[in-house]
């Protein structure tokens, strides 16, 4: 069963800590979104892979736009 990890505000892609296949642990750091001139670490809402990332670094996001899949 596949997650979907998803924006909590409006921003932009900071950082992108993990890539496709790795394993990740429940709240696990996975990027970070800087919104409001603040950096907002999202974390793994539950043990998984990542199996798909959808943004990239400086890509500005929308309010629960999906920024990747965990498998």
């Amino acid at each position: 069963m596949s997650s979907e990890v998803k924006a909590p505000m409006p921003g932009n892609i900071l950082e992108i800590l993990v890539k496709t296949g790795d394993q990740v642990k429940a709240d696990d750091e996975l990027l970070i979104l800087e919104a409001m001139k603040m950096e907002n670490p999202i974390y793994a809402p539950e043990d998984g892979t990542v199996g798909e990332i959808k943004v990239k670094v400086k890509d500005a996001v929308e309010s629960d736009q999906v920024l990747m899949i965990l498998e």
